[in-house]
């Protein structure tokens, strides 16, 4: 039997299967949870004696034993008294109707547990005295304190969370207990220099970072039910009040005034020191235990980076592992909610959020924790887009795809074939007083559906080269990292450089029906994958070094994974600029510690990309045939 034909054979049953599941979960709600559930709260004791909140879910039923479920965030378990009840349990409304034990807990130094918090706890390979602690032993004392203490389990542990929980899964899993079979960090921070969050390439992301730190950063002195910081933008219009603040400096002087501790570090360490170092948890990912299920979004603005590291550094360092990666066509964390058919403009003609949580997420843990579920996970659950389709890949990158080069060419043109020899180059100005936009939509904080949204408004600038094929006669589909390899040359001494691969639709294509958004898919350019990096970190990040001035130097760095198919009749294209703001703050194109830069070491700057010979310009690619 073909391979194909096995694998929707298998499918319609598990779809099947699923239907019925996701029906029965439609009654899943706040009164079914207090009729089936009882709520305990516990103050769990850590080893250095700190003592961790802890909300404790038991099912009502006593005929048989249930495996314990748990996430540990810093973003509440609320709602706080044992008679105030969560609508569902666990990553689904699946989970609460299947039954589990569910544990929500505050982490050290959040909310209602004690202690203090430190963001993204850096793990001691090597505990020096009994009572030193980090995430990974707060989750191993938190499960044997559990194991001795609530009645009715079977034995087995599983640990799941989506972004900064992400992370806590992914720290708990390591020296982990033998009660914790199953852990599945979903959208989890791993590196917050290199690619997660805060900074890409050592480019600070600023509106997500400065969104998020002027109100999670407050200090929070003694364990509280209420946590609240609003803040005010006084404008809908992110780029303008990204602009108009000016240096990053002004952040801390005009909106934070010196109450986000966390800001101050991130001014403070503008190199990949060893602050950044030790909050890398890709090091730490070894000989691991239980079985791992790393989920992430291919349009997750946050942490996309995140969780094709957590997998890779998985499988390199610990390849005894049961390790299992699930990419599908999300935003951060949508996997977890919703229908998941569609992304802004972009539409994927089915409900892979549905489909996740019904048939992979919930099978997944059913096998481990209880052994039910599906047997034939594949290592890779692998959303195509373009064709729309799920796909089971025995390795990722798949094992056969073939590296190719697309080579940057004079006049806009893009293609496999090289350029002849000489010192072509294409030009433009990069004047930080005017960035070039991450969106064309007025929002003062990062647009969820950037990742998938036209790219005409840039086209259409000077400061943005375009470079595109011709119509394509057949299916070109790309699957692993894009890798970038510019040769650039400036007339600063610092600039970024952003690379942006597009697919650009059939001017005759007609528009959806209906309509929802207005959109017009004719000539449409849909983000694939973009991403930025500082040329002054183009040989180390640990010790940047300037730009010559006019002088051609090679830039290169990788782009985040793809899985996508470029169809009959559309285009490849590639898109370079040097800024892309408010997403990334803007660099001076001067050589500086930007967290300290004047206005008046602001400078435009003369930008060339070399399309030929010795200085060709291109990405390698990964193609399936």
């Amino acid at each position: 039997m073909p391979n194909r034909t096995r694998f929707l054979l298998v499918l319609i049953g598990v779809l099947s299967a699923a239907a019925t599941t996701a029906l029965s979960a439609e009654v899943v709600g706040l009164e079914y949870t207090k009729a089936h559930y009882t709520k305990y709260e516990y103050r769990i004791p850590m080893r250095d004696g700190k003592r961790l909140f802890t909300a404790v879910y038991v099912p009502k039923d006593k005929s048989q034993a249930y495996p314990i479920m748990m996430t540990r965030t810093p973003y509440s378990v609320r709602p706080y008294g044992a008679d105030q009840y969560r609508n569902d349990l666990g990553p689904s409304p699946l989970f609460t109707k299947e039954g589990y034990i569910f544990v929500y807990q505050d982490v050290r130094g959040r909310w209602m547990s004690e202690g203090h918090h430190e963001n993204m706890r850096p793990h001691l390979a090597r505990k020096a005295k009994p009572t030193d602690i980090d995430e990974s032993t707060d989750t191993f004392d938190t499960i044997e304190w559990l194991i001795n203490h609530v009645k009715g389990h079977n034995g087995r542990v599983g640990l799941y969370g989506i972004s900064y929980p992400g992370f806590y899964s992914s720290a708990g899993m390591i020296d982990a207990h033998p009660a914790l079979r199953a852990v599945s960090p979903q959208a989890p921070i791993c590196d917050w220099f290199i690619g997660d969050d805060w900074h890409h390439n050592g480019a600070l992301h600023l509106t997500h970072a400065f969104n998020f730190m002027v109100k999670f950063g407050r200090p929070r002195p003694e364990p509280t039910k209420k946590f609240d910081y609003p803040f005010e933008h006084g404008t809908p219009d992110g780029y303008d009040f990204f602009l108009r603040m000016g240096p990053l400096a002004k952040a801390n002087l005009v909106h934070m005034k010196d109450e986000v501790a966390f800001w101050h570090e991130l001014m403070r360490h503008g190199t990949y020191d060893e602050f950044w170092k030790a909050r890398n948890l890709r090091p730490h990912l070894q000989d691991i235990r239980p079985a791992v299920m790393t989920v992430g979004g291919w349009f997750d603005a946050e942490n996309l980076f995140g969780a094709l590291e957590t997998y890779r550094a998985v499988e390199r360092q610990s390849p005894q592992t049961n390790n299992t990666l699930v990419m599908g066509p999300w935003s951060h964390g949508g996997w977890a909610r919703g229908d998941g058919d569609r992304l802004g403009d972009a539409t994927f003609n089915s409900k892979t959020s549905e489909f996740y949580r019904e048939t992979i997420e919930l099978n997944w843990f059913e096998r481990h924790l209880k052994d039910k579920g599906a047997k034939d996970h594949p290592e890779a659950w692998i959303f195509h887009t373009g064709t729309n389709e799920w796909h089971r890949y025995d390795a990722w990158p798949p094992q056969q795809a073939v590296k190719r080069t697309l080579y940057l060419k004079a006049k806009g043109g893009l293609g496999f074939e090289s350029s002849p020899k000489g010192d072509v180059f294409e030009q433009y100005v990069s004047d930080p007083a005017r960035p070039v936009p991450h969106t064309d939509k007025i929002s003062n904080i990062m647009a969820v559906d950037y990742m998938t949204a036209d790219q005409r408004f840039a086209s259409r600038r000077t400061d943005v080269l375009t470079f595109a094929t011709d119509e394509l006669p057949e299916d070109i589909t790309l699957a692993g990292p894009l890798e970038v390899d510019l040769w650039i040359s400036s007339s600063g001494t610092d600039s970024d450089f952003v690379v942006k691969l597009i697919d650009v639709y059939p001017d005759d294509l007609a528009d959806p029906n209906p309509n929802p958004t207005n959109v017009r898919l004719g000539g449409y350019q849909q983000l694939v994958r973009g991403d930025i990096m500082r040329a002054k970190f183009r040989d180390s990040f640990e010790k940047p070094t300037p730009l010559k001035p006019n002088e051609p130097t090679r830039v290169r760095f990788t782009l985040q994974d793809v899985a996508h198919v470029f169809r009959p009749g559309h285009r490849l294209m590639v898109q370079v600029q040097s800024s892309w703001f408010p997403l990334f703050d803007r660099n001076p194109q001067t050589f500086t510690d930007i967290y300290s830069a004047k206005p008046e070491q602001f400078e435009a700057a003369a930008q060339r990309v070399y399309v030929s010979g010795d200085h060709a310009s291109h990405i390698d690619v990964y193609v399936l045939p």
